[in-house]
């Protein structure tokens, strides 16, 4: 059982390393001493994973700056995820066509528990943008396309929520339950320097055939080129770009 417990151990450190990679970096490289204070672990102990991990594709080393990156296994595996009816491939062509009309950054959301996931966007052809980094984790808590998956997540979601110990102090729970109350009402949510400073957005969510909501659809920028007018008259347009995606999903 001991040994059990000890394997089972390694796995976690190892995928805790490959996770490493999914965090914003200025980069895509990280050095054996940022893995090792990201993950808490010692660094002869992550040296040893690194080594296991590299020697099986899952990382490579650059020999001239000693850091790692993603190895080629990890692009391999993902040429095997199922492509069919998967919403951050069918849906690229749409937003692509809404970021051309309305000059901003367009963004596509998963609810994974208690977190939301962007599993697609496109980036503003603008000087001055927001980037979007794919695969980002970010908290139900604050955000416009937060407060959409929060609104129309089941009612054992948002208690779980709103009880969850890593709620931020400075997140009223009475006024953000008005706001999901507000969302479910108007069909869009906007954010104003909720997470970034400098930054605002407007989300709406996509519904299924079946009727559930299965993603939420964001659109965001400068606070400079978006004020709350300029959201609103947007929310309509995401609106109805929504309405599509969701016939295209089945």
């Amino acid at each position: 059982m001991e040994d059990r417990k000890l394997t089972v151990r390694a796995v976690e450190r190892a995928l805790d390393i490959l996770l490493c990679f999914t965090q914003d970096n200025d980069d895509y490289d990280l050095s054996l001493t940022e893995i090792s204070a990201k993950i808490g672990l010692h660094k002869s102990t992550v040296h040893r994973l690194l080594t296991t991990l590299e020697e099986k594709g899952f990382l490579q080393r650059d020999e001239g700056t000693d850091k790692y990156r993603l190895g080629i296994r990890i692009w391999e595996l993902s040429t095997h995820l199922p492509t069919l009816n998967e919403p951050a491939v069918l849906l690229l062509p749409a937003m692509e066509r809404l970021r051309d009309r309305l000059g901003e950054t367009v963004s596509l959301y998963l609810r994974d528990n208690l977190e939301r996931v962007r599993i697609q966007a496109v980036q503003s052809r603008q000087a001055i943008r927001r980037v979007a980094q794919i695969g980002a984790r970010l908290p139900l808590s604050v955000g416009a396309s937060s407060k959409v998956l929060a609104a129309y997540a089941p009612p054992e979601v948002q208690v779980r929520l709103l009880a969850d110990p890593a709620w931020p102090d400075s997140v009223d729970r009475s006024q953000y339950l008005e706001q999901l109350k507000e969302i479910t009402r108007c069909g869009y949510a906007t954010s104003f320097e909720e997470r970034e400073p400098g930054a605002a957005a407007v989300a709406v969510p996509i519904a299924g055939r079946a009727g559930g909501v299965v993603a939420a659809l964001s659109m965001s920028g400068p606070v400079s080129r978006l004020s709350r007018e300029t959201l609103e008259e947007y929310a309509v347009i995401l609106a109805e770009a929504a309405a599509e995606m969701g016939l295209m999903m089945g």
